[in-house]
Formats: structure tokens, C-alpha cells, sequence
């Protein structure tokens, strides 16, 4: 290919990708999801960021990996906000007690509410056979 040829397909590449950037990261969120984070959970975002709460929990999949996934613990079969705010007020042998009070705990669990409607995790769901092989499970 000659030279000429090679940099027109690179500075097509190019063009293609930097408009394809300016896209992606002007696009807006979706209206909807800025209607589910109220103040409240606004609050408890900054509460959850405040107590570390990453290094030990996930959400979407990401952060520590001592503690529960807490993406859906509030619409998990067997747990939900009762659930999570008496772990939260007493703690576990693992989890302290960071003895918030009962606005904190509230905002904190309007932020699980927010982050439990936006999004889902595990998202990919898979068995490990035992000779090593992953199934995929719809």
C-alpha cells in the first residue's frame, strides 16, 4: 500500500474516532436516571463515599470484594431496606458500625434505592465446570 493511501486511511480513522468521542462523552445521562437520584440520595451517596464504603462493597461490579455486592441488595429475594438498615445500625463481625444516625442511614439507603433501579450486577451470570470450562446461564 503506498504511503499516501496509508495516511488517508489513518487520518480517516482518525476523523471517524474523534467524532465518535465527542458523542459519546457529550451525550447526556438519560432523564430518567436523573429523576431517580433525589437529594436524599444525593446525601447518601456522599455518606456512602465518606465511610469507604467501596473498599470493602461493590456496586455495578466495582470496588472491594470483603463485603456483598450491594447493586440489588434492596430488590434481592430475602433482603430489601429492613434488611439492609438493621446491618447497617448494628454492624457485622466483618462490617463495624459506623453509628450513623437515622437521616444518614435513611440516605444511605434512598442511595441503595437509586443504584438498585440503575443498574444490575452481576451482569454476566456463568457456571465454572469442574474440568474448567464456563457455562453461560440466561
Amino acid at each position: 500500500m503506498p504511503l499516501i493511501a496509508k495516511q488517508i486511511y489513518f487520518g480517516f480513522l482518525f476523523i471517524t474516532f474523534c467524532i465518535y468521542s465527542f458523542f459519546v462523552y457529550t451525550s447526556d445521562t438519560p432523564s430518567d436516571a436523573k429523576e431517580l437520584m433525589t437529594t436524599d440520595a444525593q446525601a447518601g451517596k456522599v455518606i456512602y463515599q465518606q465511610n469507604n464504603c467501596f473498599s470493602c462493597h461493590q456496586l455495578y461490579g466495582l470496588g472491594g470484594y470483603m463485603g456483598p455486592d450491594l447493586t440489588n441488595v434492596i430488590s434481592a429475594p430475602g433482603k430489601g431496606e429492613i434488611y439492609t438498615k438493621a446491618l447497617i445500625m448494628s454492624g457485622t463481625q466483618k462490617m463495624p458500625n459506623f453509628h450513623l444516625n437515622e437521616q444518614e442511614i435513611n440516605s444511605l439507603i434512598a442511595y441503595l434505592k437509586y443504584v438498585d433501579k440503575t443498574g444490575v450486577s452481576p451482569t454476566i451470570k456463568y457456571s465454572i465446570n469442574s474440568d474448567g470450562s464456563v457455562n453461560y446461564n440466561q
